[in-house]
């Protein structure tokens, strides 16, 4: 078939072509007539290539739909209207994984902003603003928080994330307990922290 001089032609499936006068070999797909609840291409129809060439020439894909329905096909945005499960509030009660909820020791997905590309790196912008040490920058990454952080900014990033990870919130999931723990810790530590208070 790499070798095969039209596009989307297969060889060797000893199909004839289903045009009522031709007896030529049917090498290329066409689609066929559609299911009730249309949801994908149903079964094909082959044809040679006079002959598919003849089909898709009057062939109208909108053909047996409403003018709604024609419009929601048509639209821009049709297909994305659903929300991911990644990205759904309830994912984590749902079972599906959130984005936030992956560990990124490289920060491949969570670059944050400022160009700054890695952990240490943000780091070391925060301590060298001088309002943060060591340990409560990482404190601060554990949250994920920026240097620019306040009393009342953290206070609702902790609220989110509890409610993220405590199992009587997210549907009795205990796999983030250890993540919860981390989370205590850093905003214990965040709290009595010169720079927020």
């Amino acid at each position: 078939m790499a070798n095969s001089r039209f596009h989307g032609r297969y060889e060797g499936e000893g199909r004839e072509c289903e045009h009522p006068t031709c007896r030529e070999l049917g090498e290329f797909r066409a689609p066929g007539y559609r299911p009730s609840g249309f949801d994908g291409p149903g079964e094909y129809r082959w044809f040679c290539l006079q002959h598919v060439r003849e089909f898709n020439d009057g062939y109208d894909w909108f053909e047996g739909m409403s003018a709604e329905e024609i419009l929601n096909a048509q639209s821009p945005i049709n297909g994305w209207r659903r929300e991911s499960p990644a990205f759904s509030p309830r994912a984590a009660v749902d079972g599906a994984p959130r984005w936030s909820d992956f560990d990124d020791p490289l920060d491949a997905i969570s670059a944050r902003a400022n160009g700054i590309k890695s952990r240490a790196q943000r780091e070391a912008a925060m301590q060298m603003s001088g309002r943060f040490s060591k340990v409560e920058a990482a404190a601060l990454e554990v949250m994920g928080l920026g240097s620019d952080t306040d009393k009342a900014r953290l206070r609702r990033r902790y609220s989110e994330l509890v409610r993220r990870y405590h199992p009587d919130r997210n549907g009795g999931d205990r796999s983030y307990e250890a993540r919860l723990g981390k989370v205590v810790d850093a905003y214990q530590l965040l709290r009595k922290a010169a720079a927020i208070a």
